[in-house]
């Protein structure tokens, strides 16, 4: 079973798939039938999912800190 950060990392290159797909071929933003469908704002939800995923794969990375004993 993956990982949660295996998971997330998943999520994120899904994401991105999707990004390529919908800006390789805009569309513009349309109402039927009282059902709006706005290409920039999920755009905009796509990169907030991106940026968020960015950030739980920092948090999860191990890291070093360094210090300097005084003398």
């Amino acid at each position: 079973m993956p990982t949660d950060l295996e998971q997330i990392a998943t999520i994120r290159t899904q994401t991105l798939a999707r990004m390529v797909e919908i800006t390789a071929q805009p569309k513009p933003s349309y109402e039927i039938d009282g059902q709006r469908v706005d290409w920039a704002t999920y755009l905009k939800q796509l990169q907030a999912t991106v940026a968020w995923c960015d950030e739980q794969l920092s948090a999860g990375e191990p890291f070093e800190e360094r210090t300097q004993a005084g003398t």
